[in-house]
């Protein structure tokens, strides 16, 4: 995904905690789901960035600080995990629950 395209804001932002509860109907699930995502962004982001920087030499510092800076840049990968949780891209489950709906 091109998380330099996303529309979450750069900066946090209050929001109802209800609106969580929607989709899961468990604040903590809900929460946990989030940050499972955030730590997949982040380090999709992590290695994107070590891969761009490793492509310059080490004469090209200017460059790699405008890399680095563009990159700081971008929304926090929670507020990004967090937009994509409320927009419903966020494909999760519970094994638990699937095997309660199996357990006749």
């Amino acid at each position: 995904m091109d998380y330099k395209k996303t529309n979450a804001p750069t900066n946090t932002v209050t929001c109802d905690i209800m609106d969580f509860c929607k989709e899961t109907g468990n604040i903590y699930e809900s929460v946990a789901i989030i940050a499972k995502r955030s730590n997949q962004i982040a380090a999709d982001l992590k290695t994107e960035l070590h891969t761009k920087l490793q492509s310059y030499s080490e004469q090209n510092n200017k460059e790699q600080i405008e890399l680095s800076r563009y990159y700081e840049r971008l929304p926090k990968p929670t507020l990004i995990a967090t937009q994509e949780f409320k927009e419903g891209d966020v494909y999760h489950r519970n094994p638990a629950r699937e095997k309660d709906k199996f357990d006749l």
